[in-house]
């Protein structure tokens, strides 16, 4: 590439480069210089008037009595940040036409927002698996974060951002299945990895994530990704993973082992941390399944079981504040722990609920149980905005 090509980025940071020389956004006291610039390049077709320009820097409030004449202050100062690439730079790249401003088209430049979705359709566009995967790994290449995201904020580029977002998204989730069909699971995991970052909530990505991870014997490491994703879906919406995701997470958890182990290592292996005192919490997934395995038991045994439910509303009963909620479900969690016996299990099955398993208890001790972690809450945090309600229901044997 000529040195006299100019190079802008806006996929993540946003720069410019001729040849040696570079500008860039690292500068947070220069905020409207970089908007003004910003938006002279992505509008580069058409001019663009003064009246746009004070309406896009000062919105409506204009800290100057003369907004026109604070405008010519910014381009200055836009022309001066330029001229560090070339000393012309700045009065060659903007030009005044009839009372307005316009990006100088006539002097080349490559665009990575351009390149990035020029690439992405020409890749969706071709048969060929080869060609479209490398036609897509150089559009992934581009795509170092979200369109000018020290400008997130901006009106003009929430829109923008959010498009090449979903594209970005769109063209991952078509490229993963062709780095897995060719075994090249580094690869699918270093952009799973850095998908993630971008796009933290979607589960496709953590399951391809876990299959590449899976599929080169790191099942540990799978098993991590899933923990820390229940995590940030669970704080985030209060939903638990998919059907899909779980399934996954299970597979990992059945082939931790990758080889056949003595009888004495699955022991330690199964073995409980020292000291670990108190009810044994678990995820629901495993909730669940030692739900069934009580349910089996009793019905052979006769054996009193009953589960609780403890939910948590505000005064009116009605939802609680995000912050209230978190606050209040660590707490309550803690004295749960402590105020069951070692036998007992528990987990969250909801953004608001714990579920109970209280093994040989009856309905009155079962509802005493509850009662006491209510109390104990109260007695604890007496200005907790927090109400907390139970119910109770025997287990049902499974027949």
């Amino acid at each position: 590439m000529e040195d006299n090509i100019l190079q802008v980025r806006m996929l993540g940071s946003f720069s410019i480069r001729m040849g040696e020389q570079e500008i860039n956004d690292s500068d947070n006291r220069s905020k409207k210089v970089w908007l003004l610039l910003a938006y002279m390049i992505y509008c580069r077709s058409r001019s663009i008037s003064q009246e746009e320009l004070v309406g896009l820097l000062w919105n409506g409030d204009e800290s100057s009595s003369n907004p026109f004449n604070a405008l010519k202050t910014m381009f200055h100062r836009v022309r001066t940040s330029l001229n560090q690439l070339d000393s012309s730079a700045g009065h060659t790249l903007i030009i005044r036409r009839e009372g307005s401003y316009a990006w100088n088209t006539a002097v080349p430049f490559v665009f990575d927002v351009d390149e990035f979705e020029r690439l992405c359709r020409s890749g969706s566009a071709l048969s060929d698996k080869e060609e479209r995967l490398d036609i897509f790994l150089q559009a992934l290449a581009l795509y170092q974060g979200d369109f000018l995201q020290k400008l997130s904020s901006e009106p003009w580029v929430v829109p923008i951002a959010a498009y090449f977002h979903n594209l970005y998204v769109q063209t991952l989730l078509e490229t993963l299945p062709l780095l897995e069909e060719k075994g090249r699971l580094n690869e699918a995991e270093a952009l799973c990895r850095k998908g993630v970052e971008i796009e933290p909530y979607n589960e496709l990505l953590y399951q391809h994530l876990m299959r590449s991870l899976m599929d080169q014997g790191e099942q540990r490491a799978a098993i991590t990704v899933y923990e820390n994703m229940s995590q940030l879906l669970f704080d985030s919406f209060g939903i638990m993973p998919s059907d899909e995701s779980r399934a996954l997470y299970r597979e990992a958890v059945r082939t931790v082992n990758d080889r056949a182990v003595s009888i004495s290592t699955i022991r330690e292996q199964l073995r409980e941390p020292d000291g670990a005192s108190g009810a044994l919490f678990c995820d629901y997934d495993f909730f669940k399944i030692i739900y069934h395995a009580e349910a089996r038991s009793i019905a052979r045994s006769g054996a009193a079981v009953h589960i609780c439910l403890l939910s948590v509303t505000d005064e009116q009963g009605g939802d609680l504040s995000k912050r209230s909620l978190d606050r209040c479900m660590e707490n309550l969690q803690e004295l749960i722990r402590f105020s069951l016996r070692r036998g007992d299990v528990a987990a969250r099955c909801s953004v608001s609920q714990y579920i109970l398993l209280l093994p040989q208890a009856n309905y009155e001790n079962s509802c005493k149980v509850c009662e006491r972690i209510i109390k104990g809450f109260c007695r604890q945090y007496p200005h907790s905005p927090a109400q907390l309600h139970y119910s109770v229901q025997p287990l049902e044997p499974n027949l």
